[in-house]
């Protein structure tokens, strides 16, 4: 057992800390004037006639050269540096970091796209979210600071013994630091496309460069401090755009103060646009094309054959009567345009079933923005079950970010940064507060957002939409597009597909705002997904190096080699995962939330029982994570469509008590508290040592 409680810190350390946080101060001060002046310096270059692309890549050059040399200055070899920045982060900075550490591609690129596109329902995120970190206060991050490991496989292996709990650990740590890693560095593709205009692939690599040698060269000392740095940004670009919003809809500049007041008038709207006949028409086309999709699918061999004859005959008609080249051009594009064969027809055609049937519905599909749940608890039955899902899914999301939050690795090791168990719980608050600043403002953000493309965007001549349509089109038109379908020039609400992924990087343009305040949203959401990105490969790397090969293959490793192995493992890892992102496996918010699930049932019966009861065993904590996980793993694959694929599942979806893969979790966390406890009761208890250790951390001052 090599975990001790940590000895009371002299004087001499609290003054040498209370000196650095100083230091610390002048330093992200004037860091935070000189990022102000250089955001004044593009907006005034643009004025003076600085193309769009410049400032699109003088943001990603200079924000990725920012963190690449702080990353350059804080390089080390040292393993306590490396590994937990030397323990001698202050409360306030590792809140900071944490806030930023937190801040993924998700919080803010995904969420306010989620609110948008479904209402109240999307409140389980932020519910979830920041309700975990209570958990993570009341229940984690002081005690795992007081057991003084490095990782959370660590503490499993010192904790319960054995290198059983501690490979479990390692391989939980790997599978949803992974999955989430990958949801990043999407988001980072997203951004830098749309940045510089280069290809989303092409920019996943060019934005992995910055990850890299953060993590690479400094381990969690250069993490630390680059998430510092890329919370200031990220938060500035968040808020200013949101205020502006506010004060061009209202004159507030408190978005917050004024949420309820847009809400009524979305609302309203809301009602005008489901029977406006306009909107009316568009949905019939799309219902008719649903049901012509329909009768496609059922027998989709047969229908390519016709299809493929009427396309090949049309094209030759126009041919022998020397039509318009472009009717022409438009003709051969179609029939190229078909499925290869009968397999591919039927999931191509499948999909625009499924978009159809989307957009045959009422306000394109979205619920009413202020709707509680789906159906109606007053209703028949059909309304009445719809309803008691939908409550039910919400509370299970909620359920399952809140332990997931309160379980993810890279979240937890942020605690043993710091230089006492005092500084480990005003480090949690001041995280709540730096993460409460932005997800205070998403919802605000979702309906000013709602409201400027209902009464501004919703009506315009297809010939005067905004340059900002066709430029996200182009990036990538899943995100975004418009297709004039009952030929009438105007744009309905039906005729437009837009992703809640570009929600927020399209509200400075949305809101007519100046191009370079555009980069800088689009530099926060860059800052967002590197610094969770660098968190997540330190963990996997660290988890790899410190945990398998030194605690498990090689303990007589020197720390030189122990932080060049993980250096190596970091950047094989980050290669893996940009290309697992390249392939566009599913959306930002589905891998995240799938994380959080993975890490809730692997991690939290083990961590809770671990610090709060010490007949907890080795035994039992290895079955209750292999349980929770593998429960939670198999409800997702044979549930999630892009997992089904995956997998080559083919047997019928069948949903437990109507709960969606999202929140596979809610079955794995107590079926591995379940496990833990049974098993323990029925196996001998731990040493001696142990109990005494877990009675110590637990009662400090007994």
């Amino acid at each position: 057992m090599t975990g001790r409680p940590e000895s009371r810190r002299s004087a001499s350390d609290i003054a040498v800390s209370k000196a650095f946080k100083q230091q610390l101060n002048k330093v992200y001060l004037w860091y935070t004037g000189g990022f102000a002046l250089f955001v004044v310096s593009l907006a005034v270059l643009e004025q003076m006639g600085l193309p769009r692309d410049w400032i699109g890549f003088i943001f990603l050059l200079a924000t990725i050269g920012l963190y690449a040399g702080i990353g350059i200055m804080s390089r080390t070899t040292d393993a306590t540096e490396y590994y937990v920045a030397g323990r001698r982060v202050p409360a306030v900075y590792n809140g900071m970091a944490t806030g930023a550490d937190w801040m993924s591609a998700a919080s803010f690129i995904g969420m306010a796209g989620t609110l948008y596109l479904t209402g109240y329902s999307g409140l389980a995120f932020i519910m979830g979210w920041t309700g975990g970190y209570c958990l993570v206060a009341l229940l984690l991050a002081p005690y795992l600071r007081k057991f003084g490991q490095f990782t959370i496989p660590d503490f499993l292996g010192e904790r319960y013994g054995g290198n059983l709990p501690r490979l479990l650990g390692i391989a939980a740590a790997i599978l949803c630091s992974f999955t989430y890693v990958v949801a990043q560095i999407s988001g980072v593709g997203l951004i830098t496309s749309r940045l510089t205009g280069v290809a989303f692939e092409l920019g996943i690599f060019l934005g992995l460069g910055g990850i890299l040698v953060c993590s690479f060269l400094g381990g969690m000392r250069a993490v630390t401090w680059t998430q510092v740095a890329q919370y200031i940004v990220l938060i500035v670009a968040y808020m200013l755009p949101v205020v502006w919003l506010s004060v061009k809809q209202t004159g507030v500049p408190v978005p917050q103060a004024i949420y309820g007041f847009q809400l009524e008038k979305v609302t309203a709207k809301e009602k005008l646009l489901a029977n406006d006949p306009k909107e009316l028409a568009v949905r019939e086309i799309y219902k008719a094309r649903a049901i012509e999709l329909a009768a496609r699918l059922e027998n989709p061999a047969a229908a390519l054959v016709t299809a493929k004859a009427a396309a090949e005959a049309k094209l030759a008609g126009l041919r022998s009567v020397n039509a318009p080249s472009a009717q022409i051009s438009a003709a051969e594009k179609a029939l190229s345009a078909l499925p290869r064969d009968a397999a591919s027809a039927r999931v191509t055609w499948s999909r625009a079933k499924a978009e159809a049937d989307t957009k045959s519905m009422p306000l394109n599909g979205m619920p009413a923005h202020a709707a509680q749940f789906a159906g109606d608890p007053d209703g028949n039955a059909e309304a009445r079950q719809a309803f008691d899902e939908s409550r039910r899914n919400f509370l299970a999301l909620i359920f399952c970010l809140m332990v997931g939050t309160a379980a993810l690795p890279h979240i937890l090791m942020r605690y043993y940064t710091v230089p006492s168990v005092k500084e480990a719980r005003q480090s949690v608050t001041w995280s709540l507060f730096f993460i409460f600043l932005l997800y205070f403002t998403a919802p605000a953000l979702a309906v000013l957002v709602k409201f400027e493309v209902f009464h501004v965007l919703i009506g315009t001549p297809f010939d005067q939409l905004p340059q900002w349509v066709s430029a996200w089109n182009k990036v990538d038109p899943s995100l975004l597009s418009v297709t004039d379908i009952n030929q009438d020039g105007l744009l309905q609400l039906n005729e437009m597909s837009i992703g809640g992924d570009i929600i927020v990087l399209a509200t400075a343009e949305i809101g007519g705002l100046p191009y370079v305040i555009s980069g800088l949203v689009a530099a926060g959401g860059l800052a967002a997904a590197l610094s969770t990105a660098d968190g997540l490969l330190l963990t996997i790397a660290n988890a790899l190096s410190h945990d398998l090969y030194y605690k498990m293959i090689d303990p007589n490793a020197s720390t030189a080699r122990r932080v060049t192995i993980s250096k190596v493992l970091l950047l094989m890892v980050a290669l893996v995962a940009a290309y697992v992102a390249a392939q566009k496996p599913a959306d930002i918010l589905f891998l995240v939330s799938a994380a959080f699930s993975f890490a809730a049932a692997a991690f939290f019966p083990a961590l809770v029982l671990g610090i709060f009861w010490k007949r907890a065993t080795g035994i039992a904590a290895a079955l209750g994570m292999i349980a929770g996980l593998g429960v939670t793993f198999y409800y997702m694959v044979t549930t999630q469509p892009w997992l089904r694929d995956v997998f080559g599942v083919t047997s019928p979806v069948e949903l437990w008590f109507g709960i969606l893969p999202i929140s596979a979790g809610v079955f794995g966390v107590p079926l591995g508290f379940a496990v833990i406890i049974l098993v323990s009761l029925v196996t001998p208890p731990p040493s001696r040592e142990v109990q005494d250790l877990v009675e110590y951390v637990r009662y400090p001052r007994r």
